[in-house]
């Protein structure tokens, strides 16, 4: 049976079983801080397991994930990916341990036709229930049954002792013996035994309690099953594998880089093939699903993975981007699955290729520039080399980007005896340490499903009825003060609202929450925020006058005119949406968005920069579709109708069995849950404010509508009228006369410079014969003032036509701004001594960045305070080198 089959066979035999068939969630979790990824089956599920039941009782799920936590083992373990799909069936508060189990031996050795004889399970020490049921009904032997403690066997692992508090149980693992092990050196062979006999196939997770503060353990009302079965894992038992990377899936990935090899032209490793082709799946999925690759969150994991197998190509001797093409075998092995992937090959291929292409370029750049920094830092003595070492090797892969084996690998080419290396990779690995330290303790990603950040709710799901109005009676549920729920509020208290019925849209796919007033009489609570938590509205609120108890109706009032410049933006998006694929082309996908009151913001797929002119376009197609004022209209249809009537889906989102799409005129149909005009007249205008890249392939554009950009254009008028008043001209020749004017500043500074230039000129002779001469080199040095970089460059020249063999360096201040020009001598880059490598070594002193040639290089920065003691040290360190050469 192929990986296709057997997904097909699983989600086939739950259906049969009473069980909702769900499609598997996005790779980014909706509305949970907790994690990057989605990590399990169960987190789509996450409402369902908190009580908020609404279609089925029952699921069933195929769902891609996306673990980062063993990296580090992929390609060297047999059953380790970072993407990979785990099968799952779900019971909230329906069936229990008897069934779950029941259903897990019925499909695995009926439908799958597994070999009861080739299964063992393991139970939790304490669970008698789930042992009686394997033991006498169905018929496992004794022999083949395991009891395991609190972290094999219970889920979450440890959490009686450690936490954390939720809800939580006693765990069944079902696994594949693939025979005796003759390497084993244990006494006894079980699936506790990590010898690689026995592969975990099913993970019965039977969520019966919830835990306390002090580890106590009350039993839950309703009793929940989660099941999780590695899909890659299971096929491996089926097709008779004992490695995930042989069964079929991986096939038409495999061959590619086989190819991308070219006949064994370049040489890579088995193991390197594999992590490949793990780390291309996750990264196709990953793009695919919206994680566009960047240097933060989840897009930095993304671009790491890139980078990673970009990598290995390098280190074989490819020298051209190659990994994107692995996009069209990942298409070809997961498409008919994820059909989303087929149709956003092209574009995912080319974010691939724009990171290669960097990175490549990055790498041709600094892997000489840091062999020559350890050929420096070697010379030194050991303990202070290897601490320098370490730094170097640290801001390499931090600020650099470079991979650790690239960066070992250069380090390891230069001849460091083997104590200062190791020294210098302890420093490195403190450094690394201490920064994920850092990124641990600022994140709020705790990797908790269940972890307590949330309001304890336990209410019904809020009906939201602001689309028709925006005004309406709703009876309050819930109040929080300091996030405890408490009976009543108070004047000046800062709260939470939890109504049956709200008006306030909560902030979703893009677009900002609602404020407005709650009001009962007399009294007044102001709505400064609206968010969602699992479908329950949560105002953000304090109290203005009087006291309100739970259980009181209150008139919900959005604030109108908020709610309106929202909804034009909201809409505008969509025409803008339009515009960009009339003027740019089809290829045009959204990638992100914010739809706020003042402004809107709209990320999209897009490789080039976009010109004046077609943002010109851009602007003018938007309005002139304003001005036609077309119907909005919207309707909710089942899933595959819409798709059917090519309405566009942000592909970051995931949409239920009946979508909301809203449609303008005939030319645009968009899946959207956001609030909407009437008419595209409504919007009155709109005004791109900026334009530019945010990552690889994605573009950002900015806009203003209605009166927001009417304050825009006004704002600008009056800058004109300054302008013009100020130049003393007709607003009309403004632009004219500031070119005349400019022009004639410009020939100002010339003279004023030329001037300059010649007072500094006859002091020249002083500061050459009062330079320092080492080896025969003069190391010419001075700092001066109130000179721009241009007029340096002009000294410099000046003073190397004066001295034969030197090194020249020069600090430039002004109020605002600091400046080092570095200045060698031909006789000095032949002996290996560059103005290019030498900034590197300056550019820090004063806090900036430079670079240059190896005769002539910059560095610039604000740090006007440090100049004169930068080029006190940098003639230290130039002095330093110059003893070095011979």
């Amino acid at each position: 049976m192929t990986t296709n089959e057997i997904r097909q066979k699983f989600l086939d035999f739950f259906a049969s079983k009473g069980h909702a068939v769900v499609v598997s969630d996005s790779l980014v979790p909706k509305d949970d801080p907790t994690v990057l990824f989605t990590t399990a089956g169960m987190q789509q599920f996450k409402p369902q397991f908190l009580g908020h039941i609404d279609e089925y009782t029952r699921a069933a799920t195929s769902q891609k994930c996306l673990r980062t936590d063993d990296l580090d083992e992929v390609g060297q373990t047999n059953f380790h990916h970072t993407f990979f799909e785990m099968l799952g069936n779900f019971s909230f508060g329906d069936y229990f341990k008897k069934e779950a189990i029941d259903w897990a031996w019925e499909f695995l050795t009926k439908e799958l036709k597994i070999p009861a004889e080739k299964l063992w399970v393991s139970v939790y020490k304490e669970d008698d229930e789930a042992e009686a049921i394997w033991l006498n009904e169905i018929g496992i032997s004794k022999e083949k049954l395991v009891k395991l403690g609190d972290h094999s066997n219970f889920w979450p692992a440890d959490a009686k002792e450690k936490g954390p508090n939720g809800p939580c149980g006693p765990c069944s693992e079902i696994f594949y013996d693939y025979g005796e092990n003759k390497d084993c050196s244990s006494n006894v062979c079980d699936p506790d035994c990590g010898c690689g006999r026995f592969s975990e196939v099913w993970n019965l997770v039977f969520t019966q309690y919830e835990r306390k503060e002090g580890g106590l353990l009350e039993p839950l009302p309703n009793k929940n099953i989660d099941t999780g079965m590695g899909l890659e894992r299971l096929v491996s038992v089926i097709q008779g594998k004992t490695n995930n990377f042989e069964i079929d899936v991986f096939d038409p990935i495999l061959n590619a880089i086989h190819k991308i090899k070219e006949n064994g032209k370049y040489k890579i490793s088995l193991k390197d093939e594999r992590i490949m082709a793990d780390h291309i799946r996750a990264v196709v999925f990953g793009i695919s699903d919206g994680v566009v690759p960047s240097n933060e969150g989840r897009g930095y994991v993304m671009k790491r993975l890139i980078v990673d197998i970009t990598d290995k190509a390098l280190q074989a001797g490819i020298t051209q981007p190659t990994v994107f093409r692995l996009v069209d075998a990942v298409v070809e092995a997961m498409g008919q699955a994820y059909p989303e992937i087929k149709e956003k090959a092209k574009d995912i291929a080319g974010i691939i290729q724009n990171i290669e292409a960097s990175y490549i370029k990055v790498r041709k750049e600094r892997i000489p520039e840091l062999e020559k920094r350890i050929k420096d830092i070697s010379s030194l003595p050991e303990d202070q080399a290897a601490i320098i070492l370490g730094q170097t090797m640290f801001m390499y892969r931090d600020t650099y980007g470079l991979t650790i084996p690239t960066i070992k690998a250069v380090v390891e080419s230069v001849s460091i005896n083997k104590a200062l290396l190791k020294k210098a990779e302890d420093e490195f690995q403190k450094l690394m340490t201490e920064q994920q330290n850092q990124s641990r303790s600022a994140s709020k990603m705790t990797g908790d499903v269940f972890v307590n950040n949330i309001l304890d709710l336990e209410v019904p799901k809020t009906e939201f009825c602001g689309y028709e109005k925006m005004q309406c009676v709703g009876k309050v549920l819930r109040f929080f003060k300091n996030d405890k729920s408490v009976d009543e509020v108070n004047e000046g208290d800062h709260v939470k609202v939890i109504l049956d019925k709200t008006p306030f849209y909560a902030e979703s796919g893009g677009q900002v929450g609602d404020t407005g007033e709650l009001v009962a009489g007399e009294n007044r609570i102001q709505i400064s925020d609206t968010q969602k938590i699992n479908d329950v509205f949560v105002h953000e609120a304090i109290v203005e006058k009087g006291v309100f108890k739970i259980g009181r109706e209150v008139t919900a009032s959005v604030d109108e005119a908020r709610r309106l410049s929202i909804m034009r933006n909201h809409t505008a998006t969509h025409l803008l949406q339009e515009a960009l694929r009339n003027v740019l082309g089809s290829h045009i996908q959204q990638q992100g968005s914010l739809v706020a009151e003042d402004r809107l913001r709209f990320d999209f797929t897009h490789h080039k920069q976009i010109t004046n002119d077609q943002l010109v376009k851009i602007e003018q197609y938007v309005n002139q579709l304003i001005l036609a004022c077309d119907t909005v209209g919207i309707e909710n249809l089942p899933i595959k109708e819409a798709k059917k009537s090519g309405a566009l889906a942000f592909f970051a989102e995931k949409y239920g069995n009946v979508v909301r799409v809203v449609s303008v005129g005939g030319y645009s149909k968009e899946f959207c849950g956001g609030t909407h005009l009437k008419s595209t007249g409504q919007l009155g205008l709109f005004k791109i404010t900026t334009e530019g890249a945010v990552a690889q392939g994605i573009r950002r554009l900015e806009a203003k509508t209605g009166v927001f950009a009417l304050e825009l254009f006004t704002e600008q008028e009056r800058q004109l009228m300054e302008a013009a008043r100020v130049l003393k001209s007709p607003v009309t020749e403004v632009v004219e006369r500031i070119h005349a004017q400019t022009k004639k500043m410009k020939q100002l500074e010339t003279e004023v410079e030329n001037i300059r230039f010649e007072v500094i000129k006859d002091s020249l002779d002083t500061i050459v014969t009062d330079a320092e001469e080492l080896n025969g080199i003069k190391i010419v040095s001075h700092v001066f003032y109130d000179i721009e970089m241009g007029l340096l460059r002009r000294v410099s020249d000046i003073i190397r036509k004066k001295v034969e063999s030197s090194v020249i360096i020069l600090g430039a201040r002004s109020k605002e701004n600091a400046a080092i020009l570095v200045s060698v001598s031909k006789d000095m880059i032949q002996k290996g001594i560059q103005a290019n490598e030498l900034i590197n070594d300056v550019a820090p002193l004063i806090n900036g960045s430079g670079g240059g040639r190896p005769q002539l290089a910059q560095a610039g920065s604000r740090e006007v305070q440090k100049v004169s003691d930068a080029v006190e040290e940098s003639k230290r360190i130039i002095k330093e080198k110059i003893e070095t050469v011979k």
